[in-house]
């Protein structure tokens, strides 16, 4: 697959820009006219909501007085931050930035209350899902979609780059027909033997629990580990989705993770469960 997240790249270089441009003791109203940008098209360049050319990246470097290696660095920046993400191949569009956040991301802490997360998923799970969607979509669109799925799960146990993930998924999701009975218990045989994977920490939240802080909504909360790039809150709901990243908001997120991991079943609790409602199943 190789890593190509080019919204989180784009991100982290509007971040090393703004850095640079102050380091430089430059405002934003003395260096988008010596750029003979406008305010606000410098401003989005800087906060990662608009894309920068080699050539723009190369300006500002100048005019900031950048050498050497920081300049080959930012240059090289620019050329990955412009790439299209790999998922652009299955027909996914520049909306589907979570896959490009997730590609770059080391650590996924998921919360789902409705059905298996995306990355436990199998495929035959996830083209139910797809097919009862609100969005229209044609047979080859849902085969794309689940192909995109099943290579964000390759990570989980590639030997280069591989995603950490750790899960808490609400007891009813065990017991959701989702594809009818069938798909459902060869799901949940999939879940058991992802939970022994070294990658992947997966709880089960119990009924019996009743109230907890994260009822209304799932979650998601993202680390970028070495790539300097601030944790991110995503939440994906019926209409949309939604993404967090005021610190305080991904503060609360965190929070709330936390609060349901210690509320949730142990490891081996959650996969003896796990194990006992496939086995009911027969």
């Amino acid at each position: 697959m190789g890593q190509n997240g080019a919204v989180v790249r784009r991100r982290i270089l509007g971040r090393r820009l703004r850095e640079l441009r102050e380091e430089a003791g430059m405002t934003l109203e003395a260096a988008a006219p010596a750029l003979d940008w406008s305010m606000s098209t410098l401003s989005r360049i800087e906060t990662a909501k608009q894309t920068v050319d080699v050539h723009g990246v190369r300006s500002m470097l100048d005019l900031y007085d950048i050498g050497g290696d920081r300049w080959d660095e930012l240059v090289a920046l620019a050329r990955e931050a412009r790439q299209k993400g790999w998922w652009r191949a299955y027909g996914l569009g520049v909306r589907d930035s979570y896959v490009g956040f997730e590609t770059e991301a080391s650590l996924v802490r998921d919360f789902t209350l409705a059905y298996v997360p995306g990355l436990l998923q199998t495929a035959a799970y996830a083209r139910a899902l797809f097919a009862a969607g609100l969005v229209r979509r044609t047979e080859a669109e849902i085969e794309n979609a689940v192909a995109v799925r099943m290579i964000r799960q390759e990570r989980l146990t590639a030997a280069e780059d591989p995603l950490e993930l750790v899960a808490i998924l609400d007891e009813a999701v065990l017991h959701r027909p989702v594809g009818g009975p069938a798909v459902l218990r060869a799901q949940l045989d999939h879940l058991a033997r992802a939970a022994a994977l070294p990658s992947v920490t997966l709880q089960v939240l119990p009924t019996a629990l009743g109230a907890h802080p994260a009822l209304a909504s799932a979650f998601t909360v993202l680390s970028f580990g070495d790539l300097g790039e601030p944790d991110l809150a995503y939440v994906e709901h019926t209409l949309g989705a939604l993404y967090l990243e005021k610190e305080e908001d991904v503060a609360r997120a965190t929070l709330f993770f936390d609060r349901l991991r210690s509320e949730a079943l142990g490891l081996a609790e959650s996969a003896a469960l796990i194990r006992r409602v496939a086995d009911d199943m027969g």
